[in-house]
């Protein structure tokens, strides 16, 4: 082990001792009764929120290159580990503490999840325990840094990107859930509506992912012009089929209680992303090619990523719309970008940061009672307004934290590790060696076999 991964867990445990002697002085404001119907639908959503970064591992590990699956995965797998402790030690109370002015939260409001309890939150969790609305939304800090590694995949060193990690969740990450979701946050005071995170984590995923994929440059693969053949087109459709049931508490969750807005953004949620995956499909034979396992997966991702924002405030209808409008205006992005020299390896800034954009600007034209068809004007011209905002926060926000992330830890391997992959050269592990150990284990069991 490295002298600074020694350091790094000797402070990770000394952070834990003085949090253990910290004292819980802090006035707990607390809400009404709980209901104990939205407690039991809070904790199956923030499950099934959790099941998507294992999916999305699953997502993305089969879509590169053989000899970087278990990089691409552990990649997300890691979220899990780092953004769950980041939350609770100040993410938390960043996102959602006392406000500070509209754009941040007091540091010292929740630090250490301290005052977050059993107890309700008139504000933020009024018929549920406050720590589990703290940990349902701890489970959209988890994947939004997990989604933008799709960008800079095959060539990305894992002590960077961890690093990189903790810094986006802080920097970017934290301010915009406070802006959008907190009660006092400046984008809600202006009337802009995210539902369950168009703007939270998929713009700022999608921004940041392109902002990665040029400041750590092209693979040599990708200089070179040669074909990308993916490593596992069924690991693809399982991570799909689990980002797809997650996201049903992704979205329905959202409305943070067992309520008919939780059953409404369900059913535009499975629409959306079947509409999408159609019209993907669609688009693809529009350009000669055979439906493929590969974009119907990525079609239904996409309608899932556009329903987002609007899931609990447009009709089912109009979820029909809002996904297959998605998916055909990322399938042209899609190939726009096959055409350039950038190289996000997956699509982040195509099917994240473009899906986000136009859920949310879908949902100020169709948001019942709010949107441009139904009368005022306002909220889509504040959509608008918040998504250049936003565009630029976290592009340029992400380009700083990635220069300063490579100037303390090269983010790029070097070219001998890329060529090898990042499965040997990051982890010293192989999905070559698991296949060759299965193959030796049958051929052993096969020549049993005979000589009995």
């Amino acid at each position: 082990m490295s002298r600074a991964s020694i350091g790094g867990v000797g402070a990770l445990l000394g952070l834990g001792v003085v949090a253990a002697w910290l004292p819980v002085a802090r006035p707990i404001v607390q809400g009404g009764p709980i209901n104990t119907g939205d407690v039991a639908w809070m904790l199956t959503a923030s499950g099934l929120v959790l099941l998507m970064t294992p999916g999305l591992s699953f997502f993305y590990g089969g879509m590169v290159q053989r000899k970087n699956v278990i990089s691409t995965m552990l990649q997300s797998f890691m979220a899990m580990a780092v953004v769950s402790l980041l939350w609770v030690i100040v993410g938390f109370s960043l996102a959602f503490g006392d406000d500070i002015g509209g754009v941040i939260g007091s540091p010292l409001t929740n630090l250490m999840f301290g005052g977050v309890g059993a107890e309700t939150h008139p504000a933020l969790s009024p018929t549920i325990p406050l720590v589990v609305f703290a940990l349902f939304q701890a489970k959209f800090a988890i994947i939004t840094p997990a989604l933008i590694t799709g960008s800079f995949a095959e060539r990305v060193r894992f002590s960077s990107y961890v690093l990189f990690m903790c810094l986006f969740t802080l920097c970017i990450y934290c301010p915009l859930a406070h802006w959008t979701w907190h009660p006092h946050g400046f984008l809600r005071q202006l009337g802009v509506l995210d539902f369950a995170g168009g703007t939270v984590v998929h713009m700022s995923a999608g921004f940041a992912a392109l902002a990665g994929a040029l400041v750590l440059g092209r693979r040599k693969i990708h200089i070179g012009g040669e074909a990308h053949a993916p490593a596992n087109i069924p690991f693809v459709i399982l991570g799909t089929g689990m980002l797809w049931f997650g996201w049903f508490g992704f979205n329905a969750g959202s409305a943070l209680g067992a309520s008919g807005q939780a059953a409404l953004a369900f059913a535009t949620t499975n629409t959306a992303s079947a509409a999408a995956a159609l019209a993907w499909m669609l688009m693809d034979g529009t350009r000669g090619r055979k439906p493929s396992a590969l974009g119907a997966c990525v079609g239904a991702v996409v309608g899932l990523v556009a329903i987002t924002p609007a899931a609990g405030y447009v009709t089912v209808g109009a979820s029909i719309l809002i996904g297959a409008a998605a998916a055909v205006v990322s399938s042209v992005v899609v190939h726009w970008k096959s055409m350039s020299t950038i190289d996000d390896t997956l699509d982040v800034f195509p099917c994240h940061g473009v899906g986000g954009m136009v859920g949310m600007l879908a949902t100020g034209i169709f948001a019942k009672d709010l949107g441009l068809i139904y009368g005022p004007s306002r909220t889509f011209l504040m959509h608008l307004l918040a998504l250049a905002i936003v565009a630029v926060y976290t592009f340029v926000g992400s380009w700083v934290l990635f220069k300063l992330t490579d100037a303390i830890i090269p983010m790029r391997v070097t070219d001998d590790q890329e060529e090898i992959g990042l499965d040997l050269s990051q982890h010293g592990e192989s999905v070559d060696e698991f296949d060759a150990a299965v193959a030796r284990q049958a051929q052993e069991r096969a020549g049993e076999l005979v000589s009995v």
